[in-house]
């Protein structure tokens, strides 16, 4: 790269045609990032996508060093599969792109789950390929307790169903979605409603993990950048809780950040930055420089004092984040695209 020229960067974030005319950084909720980025004298520019326009962007992305991408795996019925493959070829051209689809596929994914269930923050958790594998396996694992039985890929609670042996023939059952309520279902019809999921569009398979008694207690979010935790975020989020008497689970409540040097989560930190982010990225084949310029990773109460268990990792569309993330991000990305 010519020592005599900025740098270049893109933030890459879904919209439609106007927003895409219109190009706004003050109007995007990158604002921030935006004058962060070039207070540090880097070049940046938004890049609204959209399928529509795809060929349009990718033009764009050809003439700066470096993009960082945010955009669902699936929203509103949309699917990443035209953005990946245009991400693909343009880091093949030498455009930095994180997350870089591989690595998105690597950690992003409910298979993580499984692949880590035997390191220290790992859980019991079991692929399932097919419905006749669900209904020959799900009722002796929840003979040990509930169970919950998660899509390949998805957010916001999507695709995430909590299901507990009722001391019938009939089942506990709440999808995760807001405003969804507990259901009493045969086995029979839970097949029926998680079909979906095992169609090949669809990933073709679920996470089927252990319940995690402790989600009462919330859910801490570990922003990191690259291998470095850069703020915290904790909330109760209690959409699967057993519903008591017929009445609606507890309410979610905001998610509170905090930077990462807030005492009561400072254990998890030195697990995460000692030894815990090598693990993982050993087990699912990354090397560091392969790990998302901005991540996090969500984080259940073990049952265990001090214990934590991986609920799952986001890399697609990290926001919002902690306040205390912004400076070590730009610093990770300008390092990175003076390379």
């Amino acid at each position: 790269m010519a020592a005599d020229r900025s740098l270049s960067l893109a933030l890459l974030y879904p919209g439609d045609r106007a927003a895409r005319d219109r190009s706004d950084p003050a109007q995007s909720r990158f604002a921030v990032l935006f004058e962060a980025f070039a207070a540090a004298g880097i070049a940046v520019e938004p890049a609204v996508y959209h399928d529509d326009f795809a060929d349009e962007v990718a033009a764009q992305l050809q003439r700066v060093d470096g993009v960082l991408v945010w955009c669902n795996p699936i929203e509103a019925g949309r699917r990443r599969d035209r953005l990946d493959a245009m991400l693909r070829e343009l880091a093949a051209g030498g455009v930095f792109v994180s997350t870089h689809p591989d690595t998105l596929l690597k950690l992003g994914t409910k298979d993580v789950l499984v692949a880590v269930r035997d390191l220290p923050f790992g859980s019991d958790a079991v692929r399932v390929d097919n419905l006749a594998q669900l209904a020959d396996e799900l009722p002796q694992r929840l003979t040990s307790g509930a169970r919950v039985l998660k899509q390949y890929r998805g957010q916001s609670g999507n695709g995430v169903w909590r299901v507990e042996a009722s001391g019938s023939a009939l089942l506990k059952v709440r999808h995760a979605q807001r405003g969804s309520e507990e259901e009493l279902l045969s086995l029979h019809e839970l097949q029926q409603r998680l079909a979906p999921y095992f169609e090949p569009e669809n990933g073709g398979h679920m996470i089927d993990q252990a319940w995690q008694p402790r989600l009462v207690d919330g859910m801490v979010r570990a922003y990191l950048v690259e291998d470095r935790v850069a703020g915290f975020g904790h909330q109760a989020v209690n959409a699967l809780h057993p519903a008591k008497g017929g009445e609606p689970p507890p309410a979610t409540s905001p998610r509170l950040y905090h930077p990462a040097d807030l005492p009561q989560f400072q254990a998890l930190r030195q697990h995460l930055e000692s030894g815990w982010i090598d693990l993982l990225r050993e087990r699912v084949g990354l090397s560091r420089d392969q790990l998302p310029m901005l991540w996090d990773c969500d984080f259940l109460f073990g049952e265990q004092p001090g214990s934590y268990v991986l609920c799952e990792i986001n890399v697609s569309s990290v926001s919002p984040f902690p306040p205390s993330a912004v400076a070590p991000l730009v610093a990770a990305v300008k390092a990175r695209l003076g390379r």
